[in-house]
């Protein structure tokens, strides 16, 4: 039944490749500069005598790791010697696809540049499991935009941190210190088949990656990723009926 569908079937920039792996060497070359430099630290104040709660740091670390990331991102901008070809820096509005979209400059056919959708994740290396398998991003949505843009780079950047507390001895009060650790960053329309999985539960159902420490690459087209988005969800207790709806709410086929 799927493949009597009409698709409209996205076809992405014959550079594509280039420029997803060269917005990934320059969001390593940022983010390993920040660390190396020592800017790697966020420092939380609070009176709690015994400091931060450690066993739930992972609630609220997500704010402060994709903080840490926007400003270090600001920063290239505000350097005169900016090295890293980076044009614009936004943060993702609130419900936005990205928290971070970052614009480079780059020589293409029909463009003097590419842009990157940054979601970033932090993973603590204090707690087992953490962050292991996050959701990254409504299927419907995702589905969606890369039939509207068939060149959207779409980078997941996992960020390792580590947190201590320390006493400041003129206040007595205790300093929380998230210091970031380690990360990777991967294109989503590359990682592996068995690194997906869909989560039918919540919505039209999010997509995670399995254990977001260990990740393997594989070159496809978005066409190629789109479909296999369709076939986690047509074997998930969603169905192909399920599938059939959300394709003619979200235009996906010419046939509806």
């Amino acid at each position: 039944m799927y493949n009597t569908h009409d698709f409209k079937i996205p076809q992405e920039s014959s550079d594509y490749t280039e420029c997803s792996a060269f917005v990934i060497e320059k969001i390593e070359s940022i983010i390993t500069a920040a660390m190396d430099s020592g800017r790697n630290k966020i420092l939380i104040d609070t009176n709690l005598k015994l400091g931060l709660p450690m066993e739930n740091i992972n609630k609220i670390a997500g704010p402060f790791v994709e903080a840490w990331a926007y400003e270090v991102f600001s920063e290239v901008i505000e350097d005169e010697k900016n090295t890293y070809d980076l044009l614009n820096v936004e943060a993702g509005e609130r419900l936005n696809l990205a928290d971070v979209i970052l614009q480079f400059r780059r020589t293409r056919k029909r463009s003097d540049s590419v842009t990157g959708h940054v979601d970033v994740k932090a993973t603590s290396k204090n707690i087992k499991n953490s962050g292991k398998s996050p959701n990254i991003t409504s299927f419907a949505r995702i589905r969606t935009e890369y039939v509207k843009n068939p060149d959207l780079i779409f980078i997941i950047l996992s960020i390792k941190h580590s947190v201590y507390s320390t006493k400041n001895d003129k206040t007595n009060m205790m300093m929380g210190v998230m210091e970031v650790v380690d990360f990777n960053a991967y294109d989503l329309k590359y990682i592996s088949e068995k690194d997906l999985s869909y989560n039918p539960a919540l919505g039209t159902g999010q997509i995670q990656v399995r254990d977001i420490h260990y990740v393997t690459l594989n070159t496809r087209t978005v066409w190629e990723f789109c479909q296999l988005l369709d076939r986690k969800c047509i074997s998930s207790k969603k169905g192909y009926n399920e599938w059939l709806r959300y394709a003619k709410q979200n235009h996906w086929i010419k046939d509806d």
